[in-house]
């Protein structure tokens, strides 16, 4: 699936089985919410905090798809193509980064 496909598949999603899109403050709340869900799992799975009985059956793909479907979701209501975004995003990254990561000691 393409990041195209995929914006099509939940638009066609939230038309049919989803009825409408929530409004764009409310994904943007719902999008928070995700990212600190996935934030707890992989604070659990690779941090120093250990699991509470309510998040062992948490799944970490599972969080990160949901995550990506609210921002497919916000990308769709605010007509940003994200396959063209990605891409202008990697130029801007390449020209502005082509030498600042190979010349950082940090990363040696």
């Amino acid at each position: 699936m393409t990041i195209r496909d995929a914006q099509q598949q939940v638009d066609q999603w939230i038309k049919t089985v989803g009825v409408r899109y929530f409004s764009e403050l409310t994904n943007m709340a719902i999008l928070t919410e995700e990212v600190g869900e996935l934030a707890r799992i992989m604070a659990r799975t690779y941090g120093d905090q250990s699991f509470k009985e309510s998040d062992k059956n948490k799944n970490m793909a599972d969080e990160m798809a949901d995550v990506l479907w609210v921002l497919i979701c916000l990308a769709n209501q605010t007509g940003v193509d994200l396959t063209d975004a990605l891409q202008k995003n990697f130029e801007k990254k390449n020209i502005r980064d082509a030498e600042r990561h190979q010349n950082n000691e940090k990363l040696k």
